[in-house]
């Protein structure tokens, strides 16, 4: 029953989730910390910021590490196929008909008016990430470890993967 729950679980989100994995996370959150309660809100963010850091796409790497956590080896490969599902059948059956109109004003209204909703959903993704962190850890450690990324991220230019694992190795350094 725990597979079909996964399946549906993001299968649905990805079906939601138009504008691709960032547009889906949000929706991920909410269908696994606040409606099945399989993950909490920490380790999601955990999870979110290590997915983040490795290469390739968001919601694939998110959903095999959630299926793994909650139905093992099987419920990693249910969850990725259930997450790749909606943009194959898309892929196949749609693809030609988008191609066909991809000059039209109403394709290109379309998209245009999904970026602002994706926007604000990562917005609020963000705003809960940081209220987490200023209760968990303090407003202190929060301002300096936001500080340090921008300057390590925006000046020096280091990857976000070394950031995420400086990040862990601070934060297990605090304990």
């Amino acid at each position: 029953m725990i597979y079909w729950k996964l399946f549906l679980s993001f299968l649905i989100t990805n079906l939601l989730g138009y504008g691709g994995g960032p547009a889906t996370i949000p929706l991920i959150q909410t269908e696994v910390v606040t409606q099945k309660h399989w993950l909490t809100q920490q380790e999601f963010h955990e999870a979110f910021a290590m997915g983040n850091a490795l290469p390739g796409p968001i919601a694939t790497k998110m959903a095999g590490y959630i299926g793994y956590k909650i139905g093992g080896v099987f419920g990693s490969f249910i969850a990725v196929f259930a997450t790749v599902v909606p943009s194959l059948l898309l892929m196949i059956f749609l693809i030609g008909l988008l191609h066909k109109n991809r000059d039209s004003i109403r394709v290109k209204r379309m998209t245009s008016y999904v970026k602002p909703t994706i926007v604000v959903l990562l917005g609020l993704l963000t705003y809960e990430s940081f209220s987490n962190s200023f209760q968990d850890i303090g407003a202190l450690q929060v301002i300096f470890i936001a500080v340090c990324t921008f300057f390590i991220m925006g000046k020096l230019k280091i990857h976000p993967a070394l950031v995420v694992l400086g990040a862990l190795i601070y934060g297990a350094i605090n304990l």
